[in-house]
């Protein structure tokens, strides 16, 4: 039972990331605009895509409870595997297309989500008294 709770939020937040991922082209660019224009920096690079496995990679890694290199490692591996899924998804929705730059931006979240846990400060500040 403990196992299960620890694995719902990162389960609810994939489906999460299903539920953004059925949305059709329009839907989306009705507000991906107004996004890009408050960080025009962030125009080649999809910042929810980014957001979400960061989230996803946190929620996995601490669904795992295995805070080692080598679940870290599985942690993004799991994250870019799901990212394959769902940009395969996208591509029986209306105006959504899969798009290698979307998995880059998956990876990249997930990747720098392990490497914060991984500082000595934060594994200190906030994983040292872990819920079993």
């Amino acid at each position: 039972m403990i196992q299960l709770y620890r694995w719902l939020p990162a389960l609810i937040w994939m489906m999460v990331i299903f539920g953004l991922s059925h949305q059709t082209g329009s839907e989306l660019n009705s507000y991906l605009p107004l996004v890009q224009r408050l960080m025009p920096w962030l125009n080649s690079f999809d910042i929810g895509h980014f957001v979400s496995y960061f989230i996803l990679a946190l929620l996995i890694w601490w669904a795992i409870g295995n805070h080692h290199l080598v679940a870290s490692l599985w942690v993004v591996l799991i994250c870019m595997l799901y990212g394959v899924t769902d940009e395969f998804h996208q591509s029986f929705i209306a105006g959504r297309s899969p798009d290698i730059i979307d998995l880059r931006n998956d990876t990249i979240g997930a990747l720098l989500a392990m490497t914060v846990v991984r500082l000595p400060f934060i594994r200190n500040q906030f994983f040292t008294n872990r819920v079993p």
